[in-house]
């Protein structure tokens, strides 16, 4: 089966998600600059889970740009991935409806350990379809970055549920960590003579 349908679906879905969380900020009542402070939380829990949805979709391009053959079986790890990342617009709102509250920041932090452990799920479908000399595989080599960033989410849901709003500082670490640029992916695609 060839990618290009998933990778439309996808990208669709994707900035269905972003369009969700956007309309979700609220607009400040009066017209003064000082007016924008109620706004602050929602513009910031809505920078990082933009952040998020940007970094899920820039891996998820450069990963199909390596595979050349899915089943089934990817199909669906696709849409659970998907699942997860359509979630972030709730867990976003209720982060910032609630001043950042334990509880909807422990929900948060699990929303992003499950969309993690759905992508790592993906990858691992996507080998299976390939078979061991599958690009990604190699191309993706030890992956420590994949691996670390659910141990620190989970440190974040353990943080949120004993101190609150502190376990943003390792919900936001993990995207910082994945916005420095990994080039394996890219390196691989333009080593290979691969591209859309």
């Amino acid at each position: 089966m060839r990618t290009s349908r998933l990778e439309a679906f996808s990208d669709g879905v994707l900035a269905i998600i972003i369009t969700i969380m956007v309309l979700e900020l609220h607009v400040p009542e009066g017209a003064r600059l000082e007016d924008l402070a109620d706004s602050t939380t929602g513009f910031l829990t809505y920078l990082l889970s933009f952040v998020y949805i940007g970094i899920y979709w820039n891996n998820h391009h450069h990963m199909f740009q390596l595979v050349r053959r899915i089943d089934g079986t990817v199909l669906w790890a696709n849409l659970h991935l998907l699942f997860w990342l359509s979630l972030f617009p709730f867990s976003t709102a209720w982060m910032d409806e609630t001043d950042l509250a334990r509880t909807p920041l422990v929900v948060y932090g699990i929303n992003l350990l499950a969309a993690a452990l759905a992508y790592f799920l993906l990858e691992h479908a996507i080998f299976r379809a390939e078979g061991p000399d599958g690009l990604l595989r190699r191309a993706i080599g030890r992956d420590v970055k994949g691996k670390v960033s659910p141990l620190i989410y989970v440190v974040g849901i353990l943080t949120a549920a004993v101190a609150g709003w502190p376990a943003l500082v390792f919900y936001t670490f993990v995207a910082a960590m994945w916005l420095i640029p990994d080039r394996r992916l890219e390196s691989y695609v333009a080593e290979h003579g691969l591209s859309d």
